[in-house]
């Protein structure tokens, strides 16, 4: 018996003991924070720009060409398209959990390079960017002009030229995003001066293409050169151009008369800004920002600190009147919610400790216990950091469950020795334990097993679900087996020499009489009270016996129970949490222009700084244009809103979904616009709001025209569907294109090319990305396009000319029509298939699970279509999967391991037929909370599941002992309940008033503590109120059946034989 080795060597048991808490202190340190693991899949994203394109044109010569060659890359679960009106194409490539992020990002790169020559030559000139990171902001830093001087494309310069680039280049950055643009040399042209000179503006093109450049011209001397020469410099010469005026000076044509065109004569030249597609605004003042994703693997918590240092040294040089704010930062909530778990882990013990005390009724004997929390703990945090993990919120929850459970066996060995010293007045402590272990230990080891057997599972599932999992299992398994060492090696060696014999304990103090009494007393009547309460018990369990079918019909209708409130329980993936922020997007009809999204910005800015919210609100920065990971066109735009500290919002009423209800009924009623308010989801990296991501897919072959009135049907029958609320397709609807056909037969007459038409065409109303020039030190881009009265009506286009072979200007009214149509402001596809993504949310009462299968419903009426999940659904689904298997994997692993520790087949049914006591109790305290059959509910369960069948193992132990030593089964097993109860009574509260902390918790993260610490109590009560008369029920039960099938095998083996 290796406990008796420690009991005769105490100080080796402390030296382990210092050793193992030794360890832990030193991976506490080296520990990283986060709030959660990194739980999302890797994502790569690949970007491009083709300057004046539609979405269509997009799509088919960049965006599919693209896509064509992205097959045989390793772990690739999804990839999606978007192919915007404005130019642009965003890929994003969803890779399995665990896939390396560098590894495919390489991969991508290599396809793309496959197809990089396939590419219209723009796009080439533009570049493509292959990037690496998480699909959703880990925050968004702003920059804002206090005095108003400046504009928000000023202020977007600033941020590219000195703030982005130090940025992105902090360890754990994986990819920022400006909203707004640098500074960009912008060449207006003046149709009717470019035609007056018989000029086109590719002409002005080529000009400032052969002007604009840098040339390398060599040096005197440069090697080889003779031995006799003296001289050696750098020859320079043509450099690029800085300014406007050297702009307005490039030559574009000599006259006869010997004067000279330049670019000033036929254009307005002017430092404007790249783009003019979005207004942002910080707090109502001029402004832009940049969101920050983060590196895939990179720590959360650890990446912000360095953002906000590095934001801080900048700021010191700030232009007069500029500041910086945070309008979406996760870090105050992830350290809120780390020390709101840490806080409730104090409480526990405290709780655990208080109630071992009352059981225990003596200081030496509760210390034994409590001496085994920090070793059990700190040894955790050792293990912890062997596997990679770090202290975040789902290892915490999994210290707190482990905290009822690692003094469990600590105490079933102190009141074992005690009962045995309370039985037995002569005996030594040291003889006490000696024999308690005699008995305990194989339970000890059972108990550890069977607990490990139920959590084990968990850590083999795959998905960001099994992340969540394995956080739980590795943290529930280590602390196990350590207080199972514990109880081994420190608890035994403690009790031989902290604990007296009965007749020289003494309660209380001869230093305070008045308090010795009064503790007397009270142990008195608690002891009394308690035996009273143990004979009433065991009378109690004899009569369930007896009137064994009766008892039997309450299990059958309990289990019945048990399947109706689990099958009713609404489902989803993790219950979403205020973390301080929340988002709106904003959307106007088709063809609103910017000035009239810039209206409803300044109301949404009105609202929620000057309104009834504003007491709630910290910082707003809204975008009109779009952007921001939210549809981008001019009837489009975003608000990013940080809400004030929880504690300045106290009340439901006041946390981020009752912020976000309000402003969504407050706008509820404007005529030209919509406005969907939405909180984050659960764990960032899956998405940028709460709520289901469905992608609607075009597998049936529908044309363009039929696909989309299939998208329209299903939104419609989605808005009447009392399940469902806010569902909206992700693209903005389709808006007025004006469309140009070109007269070929006239082309020819004319002598026109149709290079030079398409060139004119594009350059003047899509503008043209011609080269780079230096503005104070920085590389930066030119831009040539029409000047804005000259593209601002269709009439418009009948003033700009194309030159023929002879020279003569040939006016657009003279081989081309318009007319309008109607076309996308962006296209997406899903895995190489057209599709429109649709989002939204569950009305409420409705799980998330709910509010997806109805959805998925609605879709599968629709001939034609077919339906993918994505982001936070695909987990989703991917959970309520897996979830039946790991029930089923958890109970198969248990029942083995009891089959071999028992040697016996019949044992494990006993304690397994006690499980489902518990699960009625934590499914029925979730249905009576209002909660959902979650990620955490899952874990909850588990969590019941080791429990119940640790308290059947502890009582049927002493049973099959009692057994053997000559009683029959009746004595044996209420001989065992009435020696039983009082530790699995002790060790039940133990963990019970240990997770109440979870349960009652408020503040930042409180819904995923209430959420697993409901489940755990509520399964725990009825694991112990009902299986305390259970246990012996089964335990006659299956011992009567066992025996009486060997009676009939022994009888019919003589009768087989004789015949």
């Amino acid at each position: 018996m290796i406990s008796r080795i420690f009991i005769d060597r105490p100080i080796f048991a402390w030296v382990i003991a210092i050793l193992i808490m030794l360890l832990g202190l030193g991976a506490l340190f080296g520990l990283p924070i986060a709030q959660y693991p990194d739980v999302a899949p890797p994502q790569v994203n690949i970007r491009a720009t083709y300057p004046g394109a539609n979405a269509e044109t997009v799509e088919n010569s960049v965006t599919q060409v693209i896509e064509q060659q992205l097959s045989g890359i390793d772990g690739l679960l999804y990839f999606s398209s978007t192919s915007t009106a404005r130019g642009s194409v965003n890929i994003s490539l969803t890779f399995e959990k665990g896939t390396d992020p560098d590894t495919a990002q390489v991969q991508v790169q290599n396809r793309v390079q496959q197809a990089l020559p396939r590419l219209p030559q723009q796009v080439q000139q533009q570049g493509l960017t292959v990037t690496k990171s998480n699909p959703d902001f880990l925050m968004i830093v702003a920059v804002y002009d206090r005095s108003d001087r400046v504009t928000n494309r000023d202020v977007s310069d600033w941020i590219e030229s000195n703030l982005r680039d130090p940025i992105s280049r902090l360890q754990g950055v994986g990819d920022t995003n400006v909203f707004g643009s640098q500074y960009a040399m912008r060449v207006w042209l003046n149709p009717a001066q470019l035609a007056a000179y018989q000029l086109m503006p590719g002409d002005v093109v080529q000009a400032i293409q052969a002007q604009n450049t840098e040339i390398t011209a060599g040096e005197i001397g440069g090697q080889p050169a003779p031995t006799e020469q003296m001289l050696n410099a750098t020859v320079t010469s043509q450099s690029r151009l800085q300014t406007p005026e050297q702009f307005r000076a490039i030559l574009l044509k000599s006259l006869p008369n010997g004067a000279t065109v330049r670019l000033g004569d036929v254009a307005r030249v002017e430092l404007g800004s790249e783009n003019y597609n979005t207004v942002s605004r910080i707090n109502g003042h001029p402004g832009a920002g940049f969101s920050i994703s983060l590196s895939p693997g990179a720590d959360a918590l650890t990446t912000a600190e360095l953002v906000k240092a590095e934001v801080e040294r900048i700021a010191r040089g700030f232009p007069s009147g500029f500041a910086y704010a945070y309008p979406n930062d996760a870090t105050d909530f992830i350290k809120l919610s780390i020390e709101e778990v840490t806080q409730t882990l104090i409480e526990a013990i405290i709780l655990v400790v208080v109630v071992m005390f009352v059981f225990l009724q003596s200081w030496r004997a509760t210390l034994i216990p409590t001496i085994a929390v920090p070793v059990v703990l700190l040894g955790t945090f050792a293990i912890l950091w062997v596997a990679g993990f770090s202290i975040n919120t789902l290892t915490l929850f999994g210290l707190v469950l482990a905290i009822g459970l690692l003094v469990d066996d600590a105490i079933v060995v102190v009141e074992n020795v005690e009962r045995l010293l309370e039985e037995n007045p002569d005996l030594s402590p040291r003889e006490a334990t000696i024999q308690s272990m005699r008995e305990i230990s194989v339970a000890l080891v059972a108990i550890a097993l069977v607990l490990s057997a139920v959590f084990l599972p968990m850590a083999f599932f795959g998905g960001s679900t099994g992340v969540i999992y394995r956080q739980f299992s590795l943290t529930i398994v280590s602390a196990m087996v350590l207080s199972v060492v514990v109880a081994l090696v420190l608890s035994p060696a403690l009790t031989a020499t902290l604990l007296k014999r009965k007749s020289e304990e003494q309660l209380g103090s001869a230093r305070f009489p008045r308090l010795s009494r009064w503790a007397t007393r009270a142990r008195d009547r608690f002891n009394t009270g308690f035996a009273r309460l143990v004979d009433r018990y065991v009378g109690a369990a004899r009569r369930v016996i007896a009137r064994r079918w009766l008892f039997l019909g309450i299990y059958a209708a309990t289990v019945a129970l048990l399947a109706l409130l689990f099958v009713r329980l609404p489902t989803s993936f993790l219950p979403t949490e205020d973390q301080g922020f929340a988002n709106a997007q904003i959307r106007l009809p088709p063809g609103a222009t910017l000035t009239r999204t810039q209206q409803v910005q300044r109301q949404v800015e009105d609202y929620l700084l000057r309104g009834p919210e504003a007491k709630n609100v910290d910082v707003i920065f809204t975008v009109a244009g779009g952007g921001g990971g939210g549809p981008s066109g001019q009837n489009a735009g975003n608000a990013f809103i940080n809400l004030a500290d929880w504690e300045k919002r106290e009340g439901p009423e006041n946390s981020a979904e009752g912020i976000a209800e309000r402003m969504q009924r407050a706008f509820g009623g404007l005529r030209d616009a919509q406005i969907f308010a939405l909180v984050p989801p659960a764990i960032r990296g899956l998405g940028q709001s709460s709520g289901f991501q469905m992608q609607l897919l075009n597998s049936g072959g529908l044309t363009r025209e039929e696909f989309k009135a299939a998208r329209d049907e299903l939104i419609d029958a989605a808005s009447q569907d009392p399940a469902l609320s806010g569902v909206r397709p992700s693209e903005l609807p389709d808006t007025p294109n004006l469309r140009v056909d070109l007269d070929q037969q006239k082309l020819a007459v004319l002598g026109l090319s149709q290079a030079d038409v398409n060139q004119t065409l594009s350059t003047a109303w899509g503008g043209r990305y011609v080269n780079d020039f230096i503005d104070r030190g920085r590389v930066k881009r030119v831009f040539v396009q029409g000047d804005a009265e000259y593209r601002a009506a269709p009439e418009n286009l009948y003033q700009w000319f194309v030159r023929g072979q002879t020279g003569q200007m040939a006016p657009f009214s003279s081989f081309a029509q318009i007319g309008w149509q109607v076309g996308p402001v962006s296209l997406g596809r899903f895995g190489g298939v057209p599709s429109y993504e649709i989002q939204g949310q569950a009305s409420p009462g409705t799980s998330s699970g709910q509010a997806m299968d109805r959805i998925m419903a609605l879709a599968q009426e629709i001939p034609g279509v077919s339906v993918a999940w994505s982001g936070l659904s695909y987990q989703e689904r991917l959970s309520s999967g897996q979830a039946p298997i790991l029930y089923g994997l958890s109970l198969l692993v248990v029942f083995l391991c009891l089959a071999a520790l028992y040697e016996s087949w019949s044992v494990p049914i006993a304690v397994l037929l006690i499980i489902p006591l518990g699960l009625v109790g934590a499914v029925f305290a979730v249905t009576l909370r209002g909660l959902q059959n979650d990620v955490y509910l899952q874990i909850g369960l588990l969590t019941t599941m080791g429990l119940a069948a640790k308290n059947a193992i502890l009582m049927i132990e002493f049973a099959e002992q009692a057994e053997k030593q000559g009683m029959t089964v009746l004595d044996a097993a209420l001989e065992a309940a009435r020696i039983r109860l009082r530790p699995i009574l002790m060790t039940s509260l133990a963990f019970i008033f240990g997770v109440l902390p979870l349960a009652i918790s408020t503040g930042a993260g409180a819904k995923s503590r209430v959420a697993i610490g409901t489940s755990v109590i509520g399964g725990m009560l009825t694991a112990t109120i009902l299986a305390i008369f259970y246990i012996p029920l089964f335990f006659v039960l299956v011992r009567s059946l066992t025996a009486g099938f060997r009676q009939r095998f022994r009888r019919r083996r003589p009768t087989a034989v004789e015949a």
